[in-house]
């Protein structure tokens, strides 16, 4: 039986290509013959990233739209035509079986150019609110997995499935490793610990909030690990000092982001969708405080949707710098509240996603098989 030839294209940020690189492994388990081409935005990270985990990739010359910047979006037509005469290209040369596209705008040409070739494609949608790219090609697509309820405003009921956000699997394996955690970061693992992650490139909001009421946090002999991020690092650090406290341990990014969840009492973080599914498997009470500068505000709507389920504690960005630290202290300090979190989080949890969509492509390809 010949290989099965797959497409994956998306990329921009983390939160698309760690999906896709997760449902490209997950399809070489499954078929190590597997052959594999992404496509993404040529210069962005998923360039250097897709790579790295020993995949082939190839570039766009795409871009997207540049909100509130017109005189940026003039050559966007011309962008755009580009890629899909490129995707065109792609496709006629690789010949592949399936195209899978994780969001973003790299995946909008080469999803394109599948429906225009006639060759089914899976859209993977990692949140709540469908992004522009993914609703648009939506309709003409073969299957649509999704992660979270009441996805079929955006897309045909028929094709969707649920299946979760595929996550990195060392990132979650946490069990058992909370004192090795504590001890890896120089912390007491007896103590109470909060662990505050703006993601790669950090969060401002969150950082003025920590900074601003870290004298709370110390007051109650409470433990932070706080990850600043690259674009803020320099500055507490040059504020504050390297080693401020005992109690805290700044870092600008976590190369053990599971020993950081396993050390952890309570996680303070931003609502991007991958994180959300990570959360979800950690199992442990979450304060989710969405970015407003994301597309169609959709960290909050992700945000929510584990809010009204009592699964996760939103607090507004706006707000945050005023309550963040308060509602952190008071849910730390309750621990039948802390667990009622943890517990209706953990019940999120979709573990097989990586397998689940990776079964979905074979059957577009003909090629169903057991999980």
């Amino acid at each position: 039986m010949k290989p099965t030839r797959v497409i994956i294209s998306g990329g921009g940020t983390g939160g698309h290509i760690f999906p896709a690189i997760s449902i490209a492994n997950a399809l070489k388990r499954m078929e190590p013959g597997c052959e594999i081409l992404f496509v993404g935005a040529a210069g962005r990270m998923e360039m250097e990233k897709v790579p790295a985990a020993g995949y082939k990739i190839v570039g766009l010359n795409i871009s997207g739209i540049q909100r509130g910047a017109i005189l940026k979006n003039l050559n966007l037509p011309f962008k755009l035509f580009g890629s899909v005469r490129k995707a065109l290209q792609l496709i006629a040369d690789f010949k592949p079986d399936v195209v899978v596209g994780v969001g973003g705008y790299a995946s909008g040409p080469i999803l394109f150019a599948a429906s225009l070739k006639k060759i089914p494609y899976l859209i993977q949608e990692q949140n709540s609110y469908a992004g522009i790219t993914n609703k648009w090609l939506g309709k003409s697509a073969s299957k649509v997995c999704v992660a979270f309820d009441g996805m079929d405003q955006f897309f045909p009921a028929d094709k969707l499935i649920k299946t979760g956000n595929p996550v990195r699997k060392d990132v979650v394996d946490v069990i058992g490793k909370h004192h090795a955690g504590a001890e890896l970061l120089r912390l007491d693992p007896l103590k109470k610990t909060i662990l505050v992650t703006g993601g790669s490139l950090g969060a401002g909001t969150l950082n003025k909030s920590i900074e601003k009421h870290l004298p709370e946090i110390l007051e109650q002999d409470v433990q932070v690990i706080w990850q600043t991020g690259k674009f803020y690092y320099k500055g507490i650090v040059e504020r504050l000092g390297p080693d401020f406290h005992p109690n805290v341990r700044i870092l600008e990014f976590l190369n053990k982001m599971d020993m950081a969840y396993a050390a952890a009492d309570l996680i303070i973080s931003r609502a991007g969708a991958g994180t959300i599914a990570e959360l979800c498997l950690i199992k442990k009470p979450v304060i989710l405080v969405p970015s407003p500068n994301v597309a169609e505000d959709h960290q909050t709507k992700n945000a929510m949707a584990l809010a009204q389920h009592n699964a996760a504690l939103l607090v507004t960005d706006r707000s945050a710098e005023d309550t963040l630290v308060t509602e952190a202290l008071s849910l730390l300090n309750d621990k039948e509240r802390s667990k009622t979190f943890a517990d209706e989080i953990g019940r999120m949890a979709l573990p097989e996603a990586d397998v689940l969509i990776a079964n979905e492509v074979f059957k577009l390809a003909g090629k169903g098989r057991a999980s």
